[in-house]
C-alpha cells in the first residue's frame, strides 16, 4: 500500500482496526488522547465497540471483561492514568488473558507535565501491579514502527495469553511521519478454548485471577513463567546499527535511541568506531545480543530520557567487564543528537572507567 502522512497516535488507532480492534475502552489524557479520539469515530462505523470509560479504572475492568470473550481489545493513556490501571492489570494477567495497552508517556512524577518522556520503563518491565507476572512491553521509534509493532502486539497477546504492552513518549505520538499501513483485516471472534463467549452445547467455562489455594497459585505463577521462557526464547527485537567494528557501543529504545543514532551516525563520518544497540523489546531485554557486544566493547553509553531505568538491566548483563557511561534527560526534556555525541567524544577520547553507577558520574555532569 501506498505510504501516507500519519501522527503517532492516530496511526497506532488505526493500526489497531486493521488488525482486527474489536472493542476499545478508555479515558483521554493528554499525550494521547487522539487514540481515543479516532477511535471515537472510527469503531463505530464499523459497528464495533468504544466506550469513554468514567475513568482509568473503568475502562481497564471493561477491557478485562472484553477479553474474557476472545475479542481483540485495547485501552491506551499515559503515566498516571496507567498508575490507575495497575489493578485491573494485575487481575487479567492472572486471569491469563490477551489484552493490548497503550502507553504515551509523559514527565513526572506525579502530574509532571505532558511533555515526552521515558519514565515509565520500570513501571512497564518491572512494575505494573501486585503479583508475580511478566508481561511483552514493546517500545516504537517511529510512526512506521509504531503502526507494525500494534499489529503485532495482537498475535503476541494471543499467542501468549498475557498482556502485551507498547510504550512510547509524546514525540512519537504526536509527530506525523509518511507511513505505510497494513491491509485491513476482519474483526473475528476466535473461538479459542478458554473464551467465556456463550456456554450453549459445551460445559461452562469459567476465568478468574484468584487461588484460594496457595498451591494452585503456585502452578499458576509457574505456568506463567513457562510462558514466558516460551516468549524470552522467541521474542526478542532490536536493531543492530554499525555494531560489527564498534568499539563503542551506545544503548537507547525509543526516542532516546532515534535521536542517538543520528549522533552516531555524525560520530561515524568523523571517524570514530560507534555502533548502537536499539532494544524494540524492552521486555523481554536483549540480553543476549549485548552480551555478544562485550567482547569487543571499550564502553557503553545508555541513553534514556529518564534518569537511567534500562541503565540497569545494561548493567545486570555486562556485570563490571566493561565501562558503562549513562546521559539521560529527565523530566519531559528531549536531548539533541549533539548532546549526545559530545558524550560519545567524551568516552572515546577517555579514559573511562568501571563505576558501580554510573547515574553519579552523569548527576555531577549534569548539576556542574
Amino acid at each position: 500500500m501506498p505510504k501516507e502522512l500519519w501522527k503517532g497516535n492516530e496511526a497506532i488507532a488505526e493500526a489497531a482496526v486493521r488488525a482486527g480492534l474489536g472493542a476499545y475502552f478508555g479515558y483521554p489524557i493528554t499525550p494521547q488522547t487522539e487514540v481515543l479520539e479516532y477511535l471515537s469515530r472510527r469503531m463505530p462505523e464499523l459497528g464495533r465497540a468504544f466506550v469513554q470509560a468514567e475513568s482509568e479504572l473503568g475502562a481497564i475492568n471493561m477491557v478485562y471483561g472484553a477479553a474474557c470473550t476472545g475479542v481483540r481489545v485495547m485501552s491506551s493513556s499515559s503515566s498516571p492514568g496507567m498508575s490507575l490501571m495497575m489493578e485491573g492489570i494485575s487481575y487479567i494477567a492472572g486471569t491469563e488473558i490477551p489484552a493490548v495497552l497503550v502507553n504515551v508517556m509523559r514527565g513526572g512524577p506525579g502530574l509532571g507535565n505532558i511533555a515526552p518522556a521515558q519514565s515509565d520503563y520500570n513501571q512497564a518491565v518491572r512494575g505494573g501491579g501486585h503479583g508475580d507476572y511478566p508481561r511483552i512491553v514493546l517500545a516504537p521509534a517511529s510512526v512506521q514502527e509504531a503502526i507494525d509493532l500494534t499489529a503485532l502486539s495482537f498475535d503476541l497477546a494471543e499467542k501468549y495469553r498475557m498482556i502485551t504492552l507498547i510504550i512510547l513518549d509524546g514525540t512519537t505520538g504526536q509527530m506525523m511521519e509518511p507511513a505505510e499501513m497494513p491491509a485491513m483485516q476482519e474483526m473475528k471472534n476466535k473461538n479459542f478454548e478458554w473464551a467465556t463467549n456463550g456456554a450453549m452445547n459445551r460445559e461452562r467455562r469459567v476465568l478468574s485471577s484468584i487461588y484460594l489455594n496457595p498451591l494452585d497459585e503456585e502452578k499458576t505463577n509457574l505456568r506463567m513463567l513457562t510462558h514466558w521462557r516460551d516468549v524470552q526464547a522467541n521474542e526478542v527485537r532490536y536493531k543492530e546499527y554499525f555494531l560489527d567494528d564498534a568499539k563503542y557501543v551506545v544503548v537507547g529504545f525509543g526516542t532516546a535511541g532515534r535521536v542517538a543514532l543520528s549522533a552516531v551516525r555524525e560520530a561515524r563520518a568523523q571517524g570514530i568506531k560507534v555502533g548502537l544497540l536499539r532494544p524494540i523489546t524492552v521486555s523481554p531485554f536483549p540480553y543476549a545480543a549485548l552480551e555478544q557486544l562485550i567482547p569487543q566493547a571499550e564502553a557503553f553509553l545508555v541513553t534514556e530520557m529518564n534518569m537511567g531505568q534500562m541503565l540497569d538491566d545494561v548493567l545486570l548483563t555486562v556485570r563490571g567487564r566493561v565501562p558503562v557511561e549513562f546521559y539521560g534527560r529527565p523530566g519531559g526534556v528531549v536531548p539533541f543528537h549533539d548532546e549526545i555525541l559530545d558524550e560519545i567524544h567524551r568516552i572515546a577520547a577517555g579514559p573511562v572507567t568501571v563505576q558501580t553507577d554510573p547515574r553519579e558520574s552523569w548527576l555531577t555532569r549534569m548539576t556542574a
